[in-house]
């Protein structure tokens, strides 16, 4: 086990989606503060109201009182992590990780293939869902597939394959994600948090409706005029009705949290009993 202040460990994690925000959330709890999110110049999002990424759109973004800002190079970095924020890059390719030199990676793209991690890239590399090999890609796979092992950590083999279909909530899997009729930019006519009606349309894609198959809460949509893809998923209606949810880090994104974080202590000590009680929160 390594001998460094929790405090002290600086991670880095390739993607700030839905499910890495939420991972990275957790960390921040637990008192791991140098937390810096690599992102692409134009990243989309469907659950935008506790998403990092939305950072880079909009200079900062704070989910469940956690604030991101966008930092442009290693200065900024250090600057957000002194006013107590995580930083945000637009780094796809990854190049801020030689400058950093990571005592973490968290590859929580969840792209379902591996675009390019490897083990060497810091002493604890850890990967989110199906595309990897643990004790090959990196030292750690979580299992991200909801279900009896979900956040489980395997340090040799690979997470379960992919089943394309989302995660069922209030007995709807399928039906509660929308997907792009076309292509073009997207005209919103609803906006995160609206209730609404099956049939109803809440936007439109190249001149074609986007049609709700089922009610409930618009949970998370796509920003504005953001240039969708024939297929490409663009919304989420939460059946339960519960507009809260739309703000909150799902359970399945907390989950992630508490397996990365156990996975992190499992290779690092603690300096003091300060951190042991920061991390059992």
């Amino acid at each position: 086990m390594n001998k460094k202040p929790l405090r002290d460990l600086t991670i880095v994690f390739k993607g700030a989606g839905e499910m890495a925000s939420g991972v990275a959330a957790r960390l921040f709890g637990a008192n791991l503060r140098r937390i810096v999110m690599l992102e692409t110049a134009s990243p989309m999002a469907i659950r935008r109201f506790v998403t990092f990424s939305e950072a880079i759109h909009d200079e900062t973004m704070t989910v469940e009182g956690i604030e991101a800002v966008r930092s442009r190079g290693k200065e900024e970095v250090f600057e957000a992590w002194r006013s107590g924020k995580i930083a945000v890059c637009a780094d796809p390719k990854w190049e801020g990780l030689r400058d950093l030199q990571p005592d973490i990676v968290v590859d929580a793209i969840l792209a379902k293939r591996n675009l390019g991690t490897n083990i060497w890239e810091a002493p604890l590399v850890i990967a989110l869902g199906p595309g990897f090999t643990a004790g090959l890609d990196c030292h750690v796979v979580v299992e991200t597939n909801r279900g009896h092992n979900l956040g489980r950590l395997i340090y040799k083999g690979r997470a379960e394959a992919d089943t394309g279909i989302p995660g069922n909530i209030g007995g709807y899997t399928r039906e509660r994600v929308l997907r792009s009729p076309a292509d073009g930019p997207f005209i919103a006519d609803k906006k995160i948090g609206d209730t609404v009606l099956k049939g109803e349309v809440i936007g439109r894609v190249g001149g074609k409706p986007v049609v709700a198959e089922i009610d409930g809460v618009l949970r998370g949509l796509i920003r504005p005029d953001f240039p969708a893809t024939s297929g490409l998923k663009i919304a989420d209606i939460d059946p339960r009705g519960d507009g809260n949810y739309c703000y909150t880090i799902s359970d399945k994104a907390r989950a992630l949290g508490g397996s990365v974080l156990e996975a992190i202590l499992a290779r690092y000590d603690v300096d003091d009993d300060l951190d042991v009680r920061q991390c059992m929160l």
